[in-house]
């Protein structure tokens, strides 16, 4: 399918996600907890990782229900450790939504620090560790979903924001071969393919919490063919 043709999410029920287990890793944002509170409501069963046990707390205040553990998702025996505490405690999840990120960035390429680099490619060193260890939960759902937030510099690169756009564009690519291997492992078996990975793209997160949870719950009203590989834009793009 066109990576650039999406389906439509805005209409699309929230039913099919009810009774599906999901985790949101580092859903401890305003994105994260507009999502938990979102997902629960639609009848899903939550489960937030992330670093702040506070923050982890303010998830649970507002989405009653919701699972959270505390979890460095840069660090590889850390998410082992998490897999077995969501299966102990959840089972097999159904979908991920990937919500590690941050920015920094400014002065022009001149600007773009080492450490700067560093800080933002924890998002992409989480979406590594965090698909690799569901990666067989969501073959084997009936409907399994990975999804990441990315950006619109991907596609407009800025000298300012090259360290963020160069991070962002290797989280898309890492996404898209997670839902190659979705395809193939399909193709493989003789089997429906069941499983999607989608990146939802903005300029910015800030007032489209809502929006974004809409657009992931939407993700199970559709088959995941019309959704593997697909990018979501949300917002107007600006």
């Amino acid at each position: 399918m066109d990576n650039d043709v999406a389906p439509s999410a805005a209409s699309a029920p929230a039913s099919g996600v009810a009774g599906r287990t999901i985790l949101l890793a580092g859903g401890t944002s305003a994105a994260g907890i507009a999502s938990a509170v979102a997902l629960t409501r639609a009848g899903a069963r939550v489960i937030v990782a992330g670093r702040d046990p506070e923050k982890l707390a303010t998830v649970v205040a507002e989405a009653p229900g919701t699972l959270t553990i505390a979890a460095d998702l840069t660090d590889e025996d850390a998410i082992a450790d998490l897999a077995r505490t969501v299966h102990d405690e959840r089972g097999a999840v159904d979908g991920v939504l990937h919500l590690v990120g941050g920015w920094r960035g400014g002065g022009g390429l001149a600007g773009q620090s080492d450490s700067d680099y560093r800080f933002l490619e924890r998002s992409l060193t989480a979406l590594r560790h965090v698909s690799r260890a569901f990666d067989a939960d969501l073959r084997e759902s009936s409907a399994g979903r990975l999804a990441i937030v990315s950006s619109t510099a991907v596609a407009r690169p800025l000298a300012g924001g090259a360290n963020y756009a160069a991070i962002k564009a290797a989280s898309e690519a890492w996404t898209r071969a997670v839902g190659q291997g979705f395809a193939k492992g399909a193709r493989d078996g003789s089997r429906e393919l069941n499983a999607a990975a989608v990146i939802f793209r903005t300029k910015s997160l800030e007032g489209l919490e809502g929006a974004l949870a809409d657009a992931f719950i939407a993700l199970w009203s559709d088959d995941a063919e019309d959704w593997n590989d697909v990018i979501v834009e949300l917002g107007d793009g600006g």
